[in-house]
């Protein structure tokens, strides 16, 4: 029997606050007064402004409690009917229009309930509005609820006095059964997440995570919901503790509860028809429209959710778009495209720069024995059509996965890697450096897309979109290693020569370096790729080996290019002291779509172990400061990888480094125009036109496209940098 309590009509709009939360000397409107910002001195109604709005079909429970501005047109409220204390700014003869809709300026057949109303205001056929603070210019038109409860979070996950645990929101990212869960709080970011889902052996951390969480929001009862400036919301139906900024716009939702949407005239937030939001925080930027169902979510700043997507127990980074399909227990560092209806990712960490394509099957835990499983997958990510992966696996940066269904766990750690499930041979096969291979276009164009779509306002958190960043060069040394003992393994299973366990490496180098045509005759394998007992086959080794190391030499020159650039750099002693020179490579990790050293990240944790850092604001301050250091820092560590001595690292050396560069970059152009180029020449792309001529109008020509026109440009400009450069080393 549902539970209907019997409260006199005198109750509507007052106790807001249960008196046992409200402090000695205080009363229910204390944490309103300190919410409500406005400057206005409000008065009393005179005795004439109550008879006109009797007149005009409006009530109360008591005319003493409606203040308003002293200016007050009672002309301006019309069929309203008001409980408790209402405050109401000035009303002008005025009309408000925002995209066609025009309405004057007051209040009309509404009922409002201990409420703050800002000046020129549109608050129209509202049934029900309670416990708001709204701001000037502000437009509320057919709404059905707007109602707030005085343990209203907004979102956060904390408790408010007299609640128990139970009833907090916890959001259960990268793993199903909830062992990764963290708390969502307004101003969180990717890293945020990452670092409270990643470290779950640390219970001090995670103590200290959700003590500063707690100590984010305060717990009292009774704040009231917020609409700010500007802000238009029209035709929807149930807003419930909700905290909106200003110049948001929200048209057609049907239910928006327990939610903060960041928005400011610069980043406006926007949602749209059919949407259903609950238990969320929504950044600066975002638009949410068309049937989006999202719960217990977390969205970064200039985020979109589209044509029915689904959202739940996720953290969404900035700069990402998810239309139409099912994202569940994932947290999704910024850059993720995902725009298919019949695609589904679960329990899975996506650290950002990633492309889900219809048909993608990434997270479903039905083919495994429990609902434990987690996937991780690196920078560029791109399952292709109709991908099915099983938990658990893991992939290195840039890995682009071939349509098919994968039937085991998978660890693929060579970046830039092309994964094909071989069905004829019963066999994996793994191509490194595809994408310098096959398609330079899209992976050059990687950089400049997300460099574009980053809308956010404050970038001063600095996000890596180059494809030649620390963590996939740190990745390159890795696979060539296991690129050289895999070969070393194959020549001797060839029967070419006996090779000690100690020398695989070495030798491995020696024939990938000297050999290249002998080793392409090989089948070369290599183990703990896939959880099974089939063959795991690299293929094109000896290409991608000679492409890894070219780039490796080419992104140390960038590094000292860089060097010089930031240090403005005269001469060689100048250079040579910037030079960092390390045994092993610095090794980087993608926090938040953010890259640090693990040194950086350790000494971050232990400050919060050891109570040096107290706060998500000051972990921010030191997300900001690596980012500030972060370019210097990256070049200097950019050099190590080559993994050689201070007293190999001279002027003859760097010139050749640089002269290798050049050849490198032409390459890179090159093969930006050739990967291009070919879906003008293939005949299967020109047979659907007719001629040449609406060919050229549909698609262009390559002559006209602006990213092969910007590579030109760039490739004179780095021709230009390595000029200087090497004028600096004929400076002492």
């Amino acid at each position: 029997m549902n539970q209907i309590t019997k409260l006199p009509i005198t109750s509507i709009g007052y106790n807001f606050i249960p008196k046992e939360y409200i402090p000695k000397g205080k009363d229910e409107y204390y944490l309103r007064n300190k919410q409500h910002r406005n400057k206005i001195k409000h008065r009393q109604l005179t005795a004439v402004e109550i008879k006109a709005l009797i007149a005009n079909h409006n009530t109360s429970d008591n005319w003493k409690n409606i203040w308003v501005e002293p200016t007050f047109n009672p002309s301006l409220v019309k069929g309203c009917t008001f409980y408790g204390f209402i405050r109401i700014g000035k009303l002008e003869q005025l009309t408000l229009e925002f995209h066609n809709l025009r309405l004057p300026v007051g209040l009309y057949n509404s009922t409002i309930v201990s409420t703050d109303i800002g000046s020129n205001v549109v608050v129209n056929n509202v049934n029900m509005i309670s416990h708001y603070i709204i701001g000037d210019e502000v437009i509320l038109v057919n709404i059905n609820e707007m109602a707030t409860t005085n343990h209203a979070k907004f979102g956060n996950g904390v408790v408010k006095q007299g609640e128990t645990e139970s009833v907090r929101t916890w959001m259960e990212v990268c793993n199903e059964n909830g062992g990764r869960s963290i708390l969502p709080f307004n101003g969180m970011q990717a890293a945020d997440a990452w670092m409270w889902s990643k470290y779950r052996d640390d219970e001090a951390l995670l103590e200290k995570f959700k003590q500063f969480t707690d100590k984010q929001f305060d717990t009292k009862r009774g704040y009231y919901s917020k609409i700010g400036d500007r802000t238009v919301i029209k035709n929807s139906r149930i807003l419930k503790d909700v905290w909106i900024g200003s110049d948001a716009y929200i048209k057609g939702a049907n239910k928006i509860k327990n939610i903060t949407i960041n928005s400011s005239a610069q980043a406006k937030s926007q949602i749209g028809e059919g949407c259903e939001l609950v238990n969320g925080i929504i950044g600066f930027g975002c638009r949410i429209f068309y049937g989006v169902k999202a719960v217990r979510f977390v969205m970064g700043n200039s985020s979109q959710l589209k044509y029915g997507a689904r959202l739940i127990n996720s953290y969404l980074g900035d700069n990402s778009t998810i239309s139409c399909c099912e994202v569940l227990n994932s947290l999704i560092f910024p850059g993720h495209e995902q725009h298919h209806n019949n695609s589904f990712l679960c329990a899975a960490v996506i650290m950002g720069q990633s492309n889900v394509a219809a048909g993608a099957t990434i997270g479903s835990n039905h083919n495994s024995r429990g609902a434990d499983g987690e996937i991780i997958a690196g920078r560029g990510f791109w399952p292709g059509l109709c991908v099915s992966l099983k938990h658990n696996s893991q992939f290195a940066s840039f890995t682009i996965i071939a349509k098919g269904d994968f039937p085991a766990e998978l660890n693929i750690p060579i970046p830039f890697s092309l994964v094909s499930n071989d069905v004829a041979n019963d066999r994996l096969v793994v191509m490194p450096a595809y994408w310098f291979l096959y398609n330079l276009y899209a992976l050059s164009r990687n950089e400049s897309k997300y460099t574009a779509r980053d809308k956010r306002i404050d970038k001063s958190i600095k996000y890596e979109y180059d494809v030649f960043g620390p963590d996939s060069m740190s990745e390159i040394v890795t696979a060539i290693k296991i690129m050289a003992i895999a070969t070393a393994k194959a020549w001797v299973k060839a029967g070419k020569q006996k090779i000690a366990e100690h020398n695989l490496e070495k030798e491995g180098l020696y024939l990938l370096e000297n050999m290249p045509d002998e080793i392409d005759q090989l089948v070369i394998t290599v183990d703990g790729f896939e959880n099974s007992k089939r063959k795991v086959v690299l293929i094109k080794v000896a290409a991608a080996y000679s492409i890894f190391q070219r780039l490796k030499r080419y992104y140390v020159a960038q590094s000292l290019l860089g060097l010089i650039e930031h240090k403005k750099i005269k001469n060689w002693a100048q250079l040579f002291k910037q030079i960092n020179i390390s045994e092993k490579p610095t090794h980087w990790v993608n926090v938040g779509g953010q890259l640090v050293t693990q040194k950086a990240l350790n000494q971050l944790i232990e400050k919060i172990k050891k109570n040096s850092i107290n706060s998500w604001d000051e972990v921010h301050t030191f997300y900001k400061k690596q980012s500030d250091s972060y370019a210097i820092d990256k070049m200097r560590c950019g050099i190590s990888i080559l993994g050689v001595s201070a007293s190999t690292f001279t002027k003859k050396y760097i010139k050749a480094l640089f002269m290798d560069a050049i050849s490198t970059r032409e390459w890179i152009s090159e093969g930006i125009f050739a990967s291009r180029a070919r879906d003008f020449e293939n005949p299967f792309r020109k047979m659907v036109y007719s001629s040449q001529k609406e060919m050229e109008s549909v698609l262009g020509t390559l002559k006209e496209n602006n990213f092969i026109n910007l590579q030109k440009k760039e490739l004179a400009a780095f021709k230009q940098n390595i000029v200087q450069g090497l004028e600096i080393l004929r400076n002492k």
